[in-house]
């Protein structure tokens, strides 16, 4: 019989899924590392999850304490429905908020992309001294970082019972725009591995998930509201800042990554030949940048 023995490095049974009850809902969690070691808790975009994370939280948690949740209606969290639950960027933060005081976090550095941002940022500028770093990846707080593809989102703010309106904001929720969502502006498509729009696509396809997601659609407005509070918080604090941005994305384009650097001037940026999923064929890369920015910023 051959003994097989895991080889150092990576150690992939290090991390644990686990979850949480806030407000009644079941909040899934991937956890790795040491609690003794820096803590960096990871907040996901549309349409994914905590999954997102899965190799960076592999790649880091060696030297890192990693902690990613799933939003209520996203991943393996409870799915209330509309009827039974406020799904707006208010709240999700308010359970994010209260996940992370149930976790007992009280340092850690950010990282944020995509939706994570209106929901980091929420929290962040709640709890300012909490925040060790941010690490930003695709995740918008400037006007200028909102690209023509928000043009048919806006129209859904300004009329959001229009039917004809509605039935185009579903189709976000569709198998092709969440292919597209990973593949436009790669380097190589064949590299990037389809199960992820597809483990993102089944959870899309849960009955009433549809209507989740155009209630947050709605909500997004709000956030263009909150901007110069946000940029308020990065002028005051200047929490030490590292940008990794998929440049070739055509939902939150290079130039809202740029727009950080007025309000945080020593930030670091970094822009990728990539799309809006960086993570998939970049992290590697990535997870490099990370480990020496915090290394140089966080003890």
């Amino acid at each position: 019989m051959t003994h097989i023995t895991a080889k150092q490095g990576i150690d992939i049974s290090n991390v644990v899924y686990k979850t949480l009850t806030i407000e009644g809902q079941e909040i899934f969690y991937r956890e790795a590392g040491s609690p003794a070691d820096p803590t960096i808790l990871l907040l996901h975009g549309y349409p994914t999850s905590s999954f997102m994370f899965r190799n960076l939280i592999t790649a880091l948690s060696g030297k890192y304490h990693l902690i990613a949740p799933d939003y209520p209606g996203f991943g393996n969290s409870s799915m209330p429905l509309v009827s039974e639950f406020e799904y707006t960027f208010d709240h999700l933060a308010d359970i994010i908020d209260q996940f992370i005081t149930a976790k007992g976090l009280t340092r850690y550095s950010l990282y944020v992309m995509d939706y994570g941002a209106p929901v980091g940022y929420r929290i962040a500028t709640r709890h300012p001294e909490r925040v060790q770093a941010l690490l930003v990846q695709n995740g918008n707080a400037y006007e200028e970082g909102l690209s023509p593809f928000w043009e048919p989102i806006k129209a859904f703010w300004a009329d959001p019972e229009n039917e004809a309106i509605r039935s185009g904001m579903k189709a976000t929720s569709q198998l092709d725009f969440t292919k597209w969502q990973y593949l436009t502006g790669v380097r190589q498509p064949e590299k990037i591995n389809p199960d992820t729009w597809v483990h993102d696509q089944h959870k899309l396809d849960r009955p009433g998930n549809v209507d989740i997601q155009l209630a947050l659609f709605y909500s997004y407005r709000t956030n263009l509201e909150r901007y110069p509070e946000w940029q308020a918080f990065f002028r005051t604090y200047q929490p030490p800042t590292l940008i990794t941005w998929g440049a070739n994305d055509e939902i939150f384009p290079a130039s809202g990554a740029k727009a950080y650097l007025r309000d945080l001037p020593d930030a670091e940026l970094h822009l990728l030949e990539t799309g809006h999923f960086a993570l998939e064929e970049d992290g590697t890369v990535i997870a490099s940048l990370i480990d020496d920015f915090l290394t140089r910023n966080v003890k």
